[in-house]
């Protein structure tokens, strides 16, 4: 399942792929606004027609803490390494990104960065062979999100 330590020198790579993500996340909203579309979606609308400091808090908690830990057993510790097992690691980290992508179809415009944040954590578990590092770089990720949310 991934539930273990990891060694401390992926504390960089960790570092590099929070980087990684946090940029190129924002160059598909770049891209997706400079043909028309919107980041906007109907969790972030939601969230801005009631902004209180307890639901940035349960916002905050739930989307860099909770979702991470049990979202990452699910879809790095099992999925993944079921389908890697099966087809290989190219294939492995394709699929499994792919279904944590379509888990999340009601956010339309954030799909292809659902998409890429699967693969940066499936190749974080496969590196380290550890949730961990996954359940880091989508806690600073989603806590980044949910933040610029808010303050938007």
């Amino acid at each position: 399942m991934g539930v273990r330590r990891f060694a401390a020198s992926y504390w960089g790579p960790i570092a590099g792929w929070t980087i990684v993500l946090i940029f190129s996340s924002i160059m598909v909203l770049a891209l997706m606004m400079a043909v028309g579309g919107t980041y906007e979606n109907e969790k972030t609308e939601s969230v801005k027609q009631n902004v209180t400091v307890f639901n940035f808090f349960i916002g905050f908690i739930s989307a860099a803490i909770i979702s991470p830990v049990y979202e990452e057993i699910l879809y790095r510790g099992f999925i993944y390494r079921w389908i890697r097992v099966r087809t290989g690691k190219s294939w492995g980290m394709f699929i499994s990104s792919f279904l944590f992508m379509v888990v999340h179809i009601p956010a339309y415009n954030t799909l292809m960065i659902n998409f890429i944040s699967g693969l940066v954590f499936a190749w974080a578990y496969e590196k380290t062979g550890s949730i961990w590092p996954s359940v880091l770089i989508r806690g600073l990720f989603n806590g980044l999100a949910v933040i610029l949310t808010f303050l938007e």
